[in-house]
Formats: C-alpha cells, structure tokens, sequence
C-alpha cells in the first residue's frame, strides 16, 4: 500500500477520536477511552507509514507531483512520521487511564486539541510546498499554545503567552528564509530549493534565519526559555508530545534548511551548529541538575538531547563542507539514530513522571521517596528510561551517542586545524554530558523510588491504571529493541543518511556487531554486551538466593544510625543536597543565568490589566494572537509574488 495512504488513515484517526472527544462531553470516560483507542490506532498507520517508506526506499514524488506538490514522503519525512506516531501512540494509550484526572474539567477539550496537534504535526512534515509547511507549522503552534493555557490558572496563561509571542518570532524568522528561497526559486515547492543555489552571501543569512527561528521551536539553549515554563504546566500525555515530538520538528526545519536546501556549502555553518550542540547539551543538563521539580528538570534533559542531536548535525555539515563523506555520513547517521531514540526515551520519562504527579499531586521530587514498593511497573520502566538516557549499555541511547563520538573521532582525524580542534571539544562536552546526565538520573531515580518514603502520601501511593503502565512497559521495551537490535537497525539509519547526503548507502553493521563505517576505527555488539550483562547479573542474584535467609535474619529495623543524634525525617537525602557540591562548583553558571527572557521583561507588562501583573487583559491577548497568526499564515503568499 503507498504509505501516504497510511499517512492518510493517520489523519483520518486523529481526526475521528478529536470528533469523538468532542461529541461524547456529555459521556467524558466512555468517548475519551474510545478516543484514546482511535488515536492509538492512527498512530499504529503512522508507523507503518514511515517503516515502510524506510525499509521499501520507497519514492513518493510521483503522488507528490499528481497531488499539486502537496504532500511528498522522502527518507526523512519518514522517519519524522515513525518517531509523532510511536509518541502518539504511547500518549493516546496512556490518556485512557490519564484522563480520569480531567473528567468534569473539559478533558474533551484536551483531547481534541492533543489529537490536532498530532495530525498537523504529521502532515507538516510530508508537506511539500511552503503554503502547506507554514499552515500546518501554524495548526501545531496554535494547537500546542491551547493546550498549555487549558488548565486557565495565570501561570499557565502566562506561561502560553510567553510560549505564543517567542513561537511567533521563530516563525517570522523562518518564514523570512522561506521568503528567500521561494524568490530566488520562484517556486511554493520545496524540490525546487535545490535547483536554483543562492550566491554565497544570501545563502548564510538565509541558514541563520533558519537556524536562529528552527533553534527556537528545538529549545535549543539560550532559546529555551519557553520550554522550561510550557511544559511543566500542560497535562502529561501532551507535554509528551510537546517536549518528545514537537522540538524535533525544530531538528527536521534544520536541516532541511542547512543540508537539502543549501548544501552544507560552508564549513563555519557546520561549526556553529556543533558549539551550539555541544553547549546545549552540556548547559542544559547542568541547570537540570539543580531542579527539584521533575517536570522542569526533564524540560532541561529535552534541550541536552537537543544538544547532543545537533553535535551530530554539526559533524555532518562540516564533512559536506569538507568533502569527506564518510564523515558527513556518520554524524548524521548518529544524529538521526539519537532522534528516534530520545522520542523513546524521553517519552518513557515524561509519562513515567505523569505517573508519579498522577499519583502523588505534586512535582516535589523531595515530598516523594520509596515509590519502587508502592508503583513497581513505573519505577521499572523509569529504570530503564534512565539507564537509556544516561547512554549506558545496551540500550539505545548508548548506540546513537556512540556513534556520534565515532563522528568526532573521525573527524579529529581528517581535514583542517579546525577539524582537529573542534572533534576533540566535542569529544569533552558530549563526555561531560554523559557523566551529568548519570549523576541527575542517580538523584532522581534515588529520590522518587528508593528510599523510606518522605511523607504519608507517597506511603500511600499505588500503581497507576493498567493503560499507564502498557504505555511505559511498550517505550521500555522499545528502548531495549533498538539498543540490542541495533546492528539490524542502523543500517536502515545509514540509508536515510546516504539519501539525504545523495551517497550509496554505506555498511555499518556485520552480523551481530556495528561499526562506524571504517571496520577498523571501532567495532561494537550490543547483543554480547547484553548476554555479559546478564550473566554478570545472574551471580550477585544467586548469591542474593543462597544467603537471603541469614541476611534476613540480620537486617536491621527501625530508624536508620544518625551518628548518635536521634534520627529526624529532614536528615533523608535531599535533592538539593545531592547536588549541592555541584552548584557550588559552578556557582558561576547558577547565578548568571537569566531570571526572565526579553519576553517577559519587555512585552508581557504590556498585556497585564492591572499593575501588579495579577490579570492579564483579555482584550489585548486576543488581539495579539489573532494578528500574529493571520499574519504568519497569510502574509507570506502576498508579499512574495510567486505563483506555485
């Protein structure tokens, strides 16, 4: 079957279950179950849409063109469609039990907004002509805007508008290096970018258009801000897709803009993208590391991983720059393998957390503690959500992150001075990040699951509905699949590369091992680190079986020993106090960073009814939201002057 028509029954299911939500108010818990049911099914199409395309190398430019340049599916739209429907299709199971929260507080208009933002962000990334790009990029900005001021509190409502008016400048960037590209084609259609190559000059201010307005919608850092407010505030399931999904539509914008469109033609492109990379991610798990709400400290994790996708993408342009293709070949390949698996991931925490504030009302990692006894489903998964994100073997967040350090070794290898400075740098931050990211998981996972719990409520906690915990249990098993299934698995990301870099695909795996192009630069089998692992494992449980009995009969009860002091519940380990070290060595960066974006100092004052900033005035809200999206949708086909 043509995977558009799969794409199709996507939308189409999205479609039904928003219907849905919206015809069964008056019956909330028996319409949003079935809607949850529908859009889990749409993204079932959405995955088997995009696998398809993948593994067939299958072309649509054919549909694209009998469809007026519409909709087009190459390698990369594909992927994009697997990694929106396998989030979506997590959430929308996890929102049949999830919901239950919302019943009676407009769920159905939750629900509805969720599975829009799902089909426009699915049919943005098949668009083939800028109208369609930009229409749908609007749908997604207004959709996600909704669902972050759905709770109607003034935080959430400033939170949204913050979120709105720096969604909006992103998009008058970006449409701007459309503008570009569109005049100098003279074309809507986005095949024809490539026909008609900007001269040098144009060209840059072009990719930093791109690059500043897509770096906006990724999060990236010092662009963040937005993020850290919007998603701690939205329900669960859909800041999933706001902090999982919709910052790689940022990813997929750029390099679009910096790889099909101008070609990587220059080398310093390639390298701000890597600093960029590489200070996101080093910067962004660091300001995670002194949060103690959950929910914002997983926000600081999506702008690392954004960082550590980009450091890939970075490689890649400076080996297109270069003319090393092998180069440019392995830090894409790194760079897309680590997309997928941070929508993985990354989704398994976000909705193990929703399981956590599900259960427990509040994002205090230090009101929580002992919840391994109490939810053991979710701390499992979480476990192993953590263990992929911190990329330790053999899960999946290890192989993309490993093939990204192949990417800079070659690169400290080849080309110029620069080449041989910038692999090694890349090589430290992306080490640091490693080594910050384990120690924020170490506290976290420390704090919420292990441990006496910290108060009567987490005592008291149980697991959540058998609809959550499927959710996380199918992300978990994912994150194992694609890290011990990998040397079957890479190489369909090497040809999704090599079509985006116009290259022969090239062999990355042998058997049950991966290598980075170059048999003789590295070789990795994440399948025998597995089977190690698990007989290393099998020894401390046996002997955990033989002497159960004696260390049972030893095991001390009551208080834990408090140096002679009587114990006090305030002497457990804190979050603050595992990190404590930590931001004192880096005071510097804690207390420079800034308190309020230019947003919130200069442009939000001037929406408040009163002084005090208590009560935002409606009238001008409203205005402002209205000109900012007509403009973006409407105003770019009149000023342009081309015709599709």
């Amino acid at each position: 079957m043509n995977p558009l028509v799969l794409v199709l029954f996507a939308v189409i299911s999205y479609g039904v279950a928003a219907l849905i939500s919206g015809l069964g108010r008056h019956d909330e818990r028996d319409s949003l179950r079935l809607a949850g049911v529908i859009s889990a099914f749409g993204g079932v199409f959405g995955v088997l849409a995009g696998v398809s395309t993948i593994v067939g190398n299958y072309d649509s430019s054919d549909v694209a063109a009998a469809a007026n340049c519409v909709v087009n599916m190459d390698m990369l739209s594909a992927l994009m469609v697997v990694v929106i429907s396998i989030v979506t299709m997590a959430a929308s199971i996890y929102s049949i039990n999830y919901l239950k929260e919302y019943l009676g507080k407009s769920g159905w208009k939750i629900n509805i907004l969720f599975n829009i933002f799902a089909a426009a962000m699915t049919v943005l990334v098949i668009s083939a002509n800028v109208i369609t790009f930009m229409v749908f990029m609007e749908v997604v900005s207004i959709a996600s805007w909704l669902i972050v001021i759905s709770d109607g509190s003034l935080n959430s409502r400033k939170a949204g508008l913050n979120y709105f008016i720096v969604d909006h400048i992103a998009s008058l960037l970006i449409m701007a290096a459309f503008l570009i590209l569109s005049v100098n084609a003279q074309s809507y259609d986005l095949s024809a970018f490539t026909a008609v190559p900007l001269s040098a000059g144009l060209a840059s201010l072009t990719f930093l258009l791109a690059l500043v307005g897509f770096g906006i919608k990724a999060a990236g850092i010092g662009l963040h801000g937005w993020l850290i407010k919007a998603y701690p505030i939205s329900p669960s399931y859909c800041s999933t897709l706001i902090s999982c999904v919709m910052v790689k539509i940022g990813i997929y914008g750029i390099l679009k803009f910096s790889i099909l469109f101008l070609g990587a033609t220059q080398l310093w492109w390639g390298f701000l993208v890597l600093i960029f990379g590489a200070v996101s991610s080093v910067l962004g798990v660091m300001y995670a590391l002194a949060e103690h709400d959950i929910k914002r400290l997983l926000a600081y994790h999506t702008i690392e991983n954004i960082g550590i996708i980009l450091i890939g993408v970075g490689v890649s342009m400076i080996g297109i720059a270069s003319h090393y293709p092998v180069l440019a070949l392995l830090g894409l390949l790194g760079g897309l393998y680590h997309l997928l698996n941070h929508a993985i991931f990354k989704g398994l925490l976000c909705l193990g957390s929703g399981s956590i504030v599900y259960r427990m009302h509040t994002k205090d990692m230090d009101k929580m503690g002992g919840l391994g006894k109490t939810m053991p489903k979710t701390a499992l998964a979480f476990l192993i959500g953590t263990l992929a994100i911190c990329a330790l073997p053999p899960f999946n967040g290890f192989v993309s992150e490993w093939f990204i350090y192949q990417s800079l070794f070659s690169m400290g290898k080849v080309g110029t001075a620069s080449n041989m400075l910038f692999g090694p740098f890349g090589m430290v931050m992306l080490a640091l990040t490693g080594a910050l990211a384990c120690m924020c998981f170490v506290k976290v996972y420390g704090i919420c699951f292990t441990g006496a719990p910290k108060t009567e409520h987490a005592a008291n906690t149980r697991e959540v509905g058998a609809a959550m915990t499927t959710a996380t249990t199918m992300l978990a098993i994912l994150c194992i699949v694609l890290g011990v299934g990998s040397p079957w698995i890479a190489p369909y990301f090497s040809a999704i590369a090599s079509s985006m870099l116009h290259l022969a695909p090239a062999p990355v795996a042998t058997g049950s091992a991966i290598y980075p192009v170059v048999a003789n630069q590295a070789i990795l089998s994440t399948p025998v680190i597995a089977i190690m692992l698990m007989v290393f494992a099998l020894v401390p449980a046996a002997l955990l079986y033989v002497f159960r009995q004696r260390l049972l009969e030893r095991r001390q009860q009551g208080d834990p020993w408090a140096c002679g002091y009587q114990y006090e519940q305030r002497m457990t380990v804190s979050a603050e106090g595992i990190t404590r070290p930590m931001r004192h060595m880096f005071s510097f960066i804690y207390d420079n960073r800034p308190k309020q974006s230019l947003v919130d100092r200069h442009v939000l004052p001037h929406l408040f009814a009163v002084a005090d900033g208590s009560q935002l005035d409606g009238r001008k809200v409203c205005i402002l939201c209205c000109v900012a999206a007509l403009f973006v949708v409407l105003f770019f086909p009149l000023i342009s002057g081309v015709a599709c």
